[in-house]
């Protein structure tokens, strides 16, 4: 069985800094893109950004230049470190992961942007 566990997420102040993981364990024997998500209070899912095996990165045009992606396959682990937090990037972030043949989801951890 695989799990994702995520941890980071916290209340910040507009212009703060988090950094959010995201870490896989279980019966793994292939980790490929890794992705963050998030979801908004009445709004649908929204891909944030993704790595490749090649370490490969791409972001929504909203994050870009103020998120990174990044990876540690030594420690099954991706992370997203955010930076000039806006109360826009209100949200639960999600990981998602494809890992075997599938595709798996963390539990959700809560960012709040807010004065």
């Amino acid at each position: 069985q695989v799990q994702l566990v995520e941890s980071g997420g916290d209340l910040v102040q507009p212009g703060g800094s988090l950094r959010l993981s995201c870490a896989a364990s279980g019966i793994i024997f292939s980790i490929n893109d890794m992705n963050w998500y998030r979801q908004a209070p009445g709004k649908e899912r929204e891909l944030v950004a993704t790595i490749s095996t090649g370490e490969i990165t791409n972001y929504v045009d909203s994050v870009k230049g103020r998120f990174t992606i990044s990876r540690d396959n030594a420690k099954n682990t991706v992370y997203l470190q955010m930076n000039s937090l806006k109360p826009e990037d209100t949200a639960v972030y999600y990981c998602s992961v494809r890992i075997n043949r599938g595709r798996y989801w963390g539990q959700g951890t809560q960012v709040t942007v807010s004065a």
